[in-house]
């Protein structure tokens, strides 16, 4: 196998079940040059055996599809969602990573054929919920890389939440680090403003459980950057709430 399928291959586990093994056999024998269907079954050698453990690249390839929802949710593909996604890539796992992830991307947002439910549903039943925290922080980001949010984005977001279990105070919670308002830092944390001074701390350290970067390490190195900018708004938020109180 050439350096691409020894990449892909190496990081994957559970996505070569269901409709994601599904949909990365498709685009992976079509849509990308030189790479054909023995190719695909060594990939799906190497991944026996761990059908339930998230690996690095399970998490890629789940941040790939989504993104594809995401940026074609309002029915125009912006340059800028793209540049995002290969920015993200390059700081997350290097340029030659990078490259390799992006000629798959290619392939995922030319396709029509991609269930939102199907894909997330697998997600959801195979990832941790902290890792699946990380996957809306991201898609946030996404979309608000061309600084307008369109309703139909929006919309998708809220659906991705649905599917991947993610309840409406964790949805809001990461949406608030995106939307800023005089609210934003007490629906971070997850609490009205009326809370107490006893409430809102209680409330932080349930945030800093919730979404400490430890619980991605089993992703590996790479994946802690990521997690590491959603806690710092958790931090910033209660560092402002604490400031509005003189606590």
């Amino acid at each position: 196998m050439g350096r691409f399928t020894k990449w892909l291959g190496a990081g994957l586990g559970w996505s070569f079940g269901g409709p994601i093994g599904a949909v990365l056999g498709y685009l992976i024998a079509n849509a990308i040059e030189g790479f054909g269907k023995k190719d695909f079954q060594e990939f799906q050698r190497q991944a026996q055996g761990h059908s339930y453990n998230t690996h690095s690249g399970d998490f890629e390839v789940s941040l790939l599809l989504l993104s594809s929802f995401v940026i074609k949710a309002d029915g125009k593909i912006d340059p800028r969602e793209l540049d995002f996604v290969r920015s993200y890539f390059v700081k997350m796992y290097g340029k030659d990573r990078a490259n390799h992830a992006f000629r798959l991307f290619k392939g995922i947002i030319k396709s029509e054929a991609i269930s939102p439910r199907q894909i997330c549903l697998q997600i959801q039943h195979q990832m941790q919920h902290a890792a699946r925290l990380q996957l809306m922080h991201y898609l946030f980001a996404l979309a608000k890389a061309d600084e307008i949010v369109a309703p139909e984005e929006l919309d998708m977001l809220h659906k991705i939440a649905g599917y991947l279990n993610i309840n409406p105070r964790d949805f809001e919670s990461i949406k608030a680090m995106f939307y800023r308002d005089s609210q934003s830092a007490y629906k971070i944390l997850e609490i009205e403003k009326t809370a107490t001074d006893q409430e809102v701390k209680a409330a932080y350290r349930k945030m800093v459980k919730k979404h400490h970067p430890d619980k991605l390490r089993h992703l590996g190195e790479e994946h802690l950057k990521g997690a590491q900018d959603k806690f710092l708004k958790i931090q910033e938020a209660y560092e402002q709430v604490k400031k509005e109180r003189n606590l």
